[in-house]
This record gives structure tokens, sequence and C-alpha cells, in this order.
């Protein structure tokens, strides 16, 4: 694949054609505090995900917002849906992006094996020049189950390893990774504005900061 080519046939197609600063020291844990407030719901062949996999564009330091993944279906929408994730931070001209998502959710939506530890919450900070990528692994405590299969889970953290700059992505985050950096080609005025809404329209849950809320 050319090194500028978007991935899935899709992450570059739409279907109708408060100031933050980054800090990748207490990000992690704020997300962690987000994944265990929020949980999860595991089924028989269905994964549901709360919370992420999330997307966190940001503009010389400044977060553009937060963009969640739309309703996925298993296989290549999925890959597909995680992959477009990329499309609003390519429309904001990010120079940083902040990408989380859960391993084993990640690799049963995408139909992928699961590589490193599951179940785990990978965070990912990247730029142009390369990434480093956080690992969070955890066991899962049974909450309840639900009469359907539903099982409901809270996660019990273990020690987190050391931040591996370099470390491997699974491919739809490595793909949204790259065409973060990769400037959309859309003929109108406003190209940001306009992706904020078909991406919404697709089922993405935006929200910006004030900045870029305007």
């Amino acid at each position: 694949m050319a090194e500028n080519q978007r991935p899935y046939g899709s992450a570059t197609t739409f279907r109708r054609q408060p100031k933050q600063r980054n800090s990748e020291g207490d990000l992690p844990g704020t997300l962690l505090s987000n994944h265990t407030a929020a949980g999860a719901r595991r089924g028989p062949g269905r994964t549901h995900l709360l919370g992420v996999p999330l997307m966190m564009p940001l503009v010389r330091g400044e977060l553009v917002g937060l963009v969640w993944v739309r309703p996925l279906k298993v296989g290549q929408d999925a890959l597909a849906g995680i992959a477009e994730l990329a499309n609003i931070a390519a429309a904001a001209g990010a120079d940083e992006v902040v990408l989380a998502w859960e391993t084993y959710d990640v690799a049963t939506a995408c139909e992928l094996p699961i590589v490193g530890p599951a179940p785990c919450l990978n965070v990912v900070f990247a730029t142009p020049a390369g990434h480093v990528l956080h690992q969070f692994s955890y066991t899962e405590q049974l909450l309840s189950r639900s009469p359907g299969g539903w099982a409901s889970v809270a996660p019990d953290w273990r020690l987190a390893p050391a931040p591996q700059p370099g470390g491997e992505l699974v491919p739809p985050i490595q793909a949204a990774v790259n065409f973060s950096f990769t400037p959309i080609e859309l003929d109108h005025p406003g190209p940001f504005g306009v992706t904020v809404v078909l991406m919404e329209e697709d089922g993405y849950r935006i929200s910006l900061t004030e900045a870029f809320a305007r």
C-alpha cells in the first residue's frame, strides 16, 4: 500500500461525498479513570465498546476535541470505522493525536488475532515523527449478567509496563495514526466544519473544545 493511500476503501470518502494542553504524564490516568467508570458489556459473538476507541486530535498543543467511533459491524466495517477517525484530525490539520482502544474489543470487532496483553486499555501518543504506546492491562470483575447473555464487567488494573516508543499498533489503529497527518482533499470552503457534520451523520460522537466549535 502506498504511504499516502488511505486504507479499507472508505476512510477518505464520505457517504455523501476550553483550551487544553496535552500532557502525556496525566492523560493516561484520566483515561483509566474514565474507562473504570464506563465499564464494559460483553456478549457472545458481539462486541460493545464503552468509551473507546477514542481519538483526541491536537493542533500546536491545543485539544481539538474528543471523537468516539461510530457503531461498528464486525469485520470490514469495523476496520473502516476505526480508520475513519483520522478524518477529523486530518481536516483540523492536527500535528499530534492521542488514541485509546481496548485490545480484546478491537480484535473481536475487526476479526484480528489478539496481540499483546488482553484485556488491556491501550493509549498511543502520535506525531508525524513517531508514536509512544502505553498499555494498561487488567482483569475483569463480573458485576452482573443479563438474561440475554450480556455481562457487565469492571476493570481491576494491573501494574503497567514502561511506555513503548514505536510500539506495535494493530492495523486499524496504525491506519488512523498514519492518515491523521495526511491532508484530506475536500472541495469545500470549510473542510473542517463539513467533516464534523458528515462524521456525526455517520454516527461518530464528537465533542469539540470551545476554540474549534465556532
